[in-house]
C-alpha cells in the first residue's frame, strides 16, 4: 500500500479528496494547479539546521499575502498593551525602520486596513527624523503584546541570510550541481476550496494515471526520476552551500563571467524537512553545540564519501526562479525586498503580514539586549507560533554568521493601525485603539 501525503497531513479530515480517480464527493472540489512561474510563493524550510526547531508539515507551505481582511481571523492571542510596556521603544531609532515601513505599504497597497495608515506615512519625508517617526507610530498605531497559545508572552527567535554561491551558466569543471526551476509535472493542491477552514494549506504532488501521488523526494530527484533536464538555471560549485541555498530560500551566484545572479524561492516537492543537524546528532557524529551551519559544512569536508547520505537524510527539496538582480534585496512573502536587521520572518496565521512588529530579544549567542521595531514581510516552514520570528541579517558571510548563531528567546508586539478590529478575549470584536 503506497504512502498518501495526503494521510500524513489532514487525515482523516480530508482523506481521499485528493485522489482524482476516486468518486464524485459532495461539496466543491479541491483545486488542483501547476504553479505558474510568476507565482510568488513562501519560503517552506527552516532558516538553519538547527535540531530543535520545528520542520514543516508534509507538503505544506505558508500562505501568501493575499491582504488581510480586518476582523477575518479571530485575533485572540493580541493582548492590549500601551507603548511604556514594549522594552526600550524611547531609544530604538524608529526612522531606519521607515524604508522597510515603505515596503511594507507598497505590498499592502490593496488592503484597506492599511489604506489609511500608508497614505499618512507616504505623506511624510521619505527620511523623517526619528521624532517624527516615533510620533507617527505612536498616533497611527495600537501595540497589541502576542502571546503563546498557554498564555506565555516568550517565544524563539532564529535567523536568517541572504548568501552567496559561486558558478556559471554553463555545466563543466566544478560547476556540476544544477539549480533548478520547477519541473512542469510538479502540481500544487489548494484543499481551501473545499475546506475553507484549511485557507492557505497547500500540497505538492504529481499525476500518476488519475491519481495525485506524492512528488519525487530529494534522493529521487538527484537520481533524474523528475523532469529537471532543461530547468537548470544555473550550476553551482559546492552541494553542500547548495543545499543551504534551499534552506535560506534565496541567494545569490557569482558567475563566472563576473555577473552576479539572484534566485528566489519557486516552489517545493512537498516532502517534510528533515534536519540534517539532527541526523549528525542523533549518530554521533556532532555534539548539539557543534550543529550549526558551519558544523556542518566542516563535516562535510571531512567525509565526502557520506555527504550524498546525509543530503538525502532531507527529502524535501526546493526549486528555484531567477529575480531581478537590481533589486534592494531578496522577496519575502509580502512581495517586496527584505530590508536587512528590519524585516523578520513569521507566523502570518498569528502576525499579519506586512505588520511594523516590536522585537523584544538578545544579539545571536549573547545576553546583550536587542530591541528593534521590525517588519513582519516573510514567513517559513519553521515559523510556526504566536511568538515565533526569523530575524533577516542581509547578504554575506558576516550575515550568515550572525544568523547561523541566532537561537534566542524573545518577546513580541505587533503593532496594529488604530481601529483595526481585533477580536477581544472575551469573544467581542474590540477596536485597535479604541481603549
Amino acid at each position: 500500500m503506497s504512502k498518501s501525503f495526503l494521510l500524513v497531513l489532514v487525515a482523516p479530515m480530508v482523506g481521499l479528496v485528493l485522489l482524482a480517480g476516486c468518486g464524485t464527493m459532495g461539496g466543491p472540489s479541491p483545486s488542483i494547479r501547476r504553479p505558474p512561474a510568476a507565482e510568488l510563493p513562501t519560503r517552506p524550510e527552516p532558516v538553519f539546521e538547527k535540531p530543535a526547531q520545528v520542520s514543516s508539515p508534509a507538503g505544506s507551505a505558508m500562505p501568501a499575502q493575499e491582504g488581510v481582511k480586518p476582523g477575518a481571523v479571530p485575533l485572540t492571542w493580541l493582548k492590549p498593551a500601551v507603548w511604556e510596556q514594549l522594552p526600550g521603544w524611547r531609544e530604538d531609532d524608529l526612522a531606519a525602520a521607515w524604508p522597510a515601513l515603505l515596503q511594507s505599504c507598497a505590498g499592502l497597497r490593496a488592503n484597506p486596513a492599511w489604506m489609511g495608515v500608508c497614505q499618512a506615512a507616504l505623506a511624510l519625508p521619505t527620511q523623517p527624523d526619528p521624532e517624527t517617526a516615533r510620533n507617527f507610530f505612536e498616533q497611527s498605531f495600537q501595540p497589541w503584546q502576542s502571546l503563546q497559545a498557554d498564555g506565555s508572552p516568550e517565544g524563539l527567535v532564529t535567523g536568517y541570510y541572504e548568501p552567496l554561491l559561486r558558478g556559471s551558466r554553463q555545466s563543466g569543471g566544478k560547476y556540476r550541481y544544477p539549480v533548478y526551476a520547477a519541473p512542469g509535472d510538479l502540481l500544487v493542491v489548494d484543499l481551501a476550496a473545499l475546506y475553507p477552514e484549511l485557507r492557505g494549506l497547500r500540497l505538492r504532488g504529481r499525476l500518476q494515471g488519475n491519481r495525485v501521488v506524492p512528488y519525487w523526494s530529494r534522493e529521487e530527484i538527484e537520481a533524474g526520476a523528475a523532469p529537471t533536464r532543461g530547468r537548470e538555471l544555473v550550476w553551482v560549485d559546492d552541494p553542500v552551500e547548495l543545499f543551504f541555498l534551499q534552506i535560506q530560500g534565496s541567494g545569490r551566484v557569482q558567475l563566472d563571467n563576473g555577473q552576479v545572479m539572484r534566485v528566489g524561492y519557486a516552489d517545493q516537492n512537498g516532502h517534510p524537512y528533515r534536519s540534517i543537524g539532527k541526523w549528525l546528532v542523533d549518530n554521533g557524529e556532532l555534539t548539539l553545540d557543534k550543529a550549526s551551519m558551519q558544523g556542518i559544512k566542516d563535516w562535510a569536508q571531512r567525509h565526502p564519501e557520506r555527504l550524498p547520505a546525509l543530503l538525502n537524510g532531507n527529502p524535501s527539496y526546493v526549486f528555484f526562479r531567477e529575480l531581478n538582480n537590481a533589486a534592494d534585496g531578496p522577496l519575502g512573502a509580502l512581495g517586496v525586498p527584505l530590508t536587512p536587521e528590519r524585516s523578520i520572518a513569521v507566523d502570518p496565521r498569528a502576525i499579519p503580514l506586512g505588520a511594523p512588529v516590536w522585537l523584544a530579544t538578545t544579539r545571536p549567542n549573547s545576553s546583550q539586549v536587542l530591541n528593534r521595531l521590525m517588519l513582519a514581510q516573510d514567513t517559513g516552514g519553521a515559523i510556526r507560533g504566536n511568538v515565533r520570528a526569523d530575524f533577516f541579517w542581509g547578504f554575506g558571510d558576516e550575515a550568515g554568521k550572525q544568523a547561523g548563531a541566532m537561537k534566542q528567546k524573545g518577546r513580541m508586539w505587533v503593532l496594529l493601525p488604530r481601529g483595526y478590529p481585533v477580536n477581544g478575549p472575551n469573544g467581542g470584536a474590540e477596536k485597535a485603539g479604541s481603549r
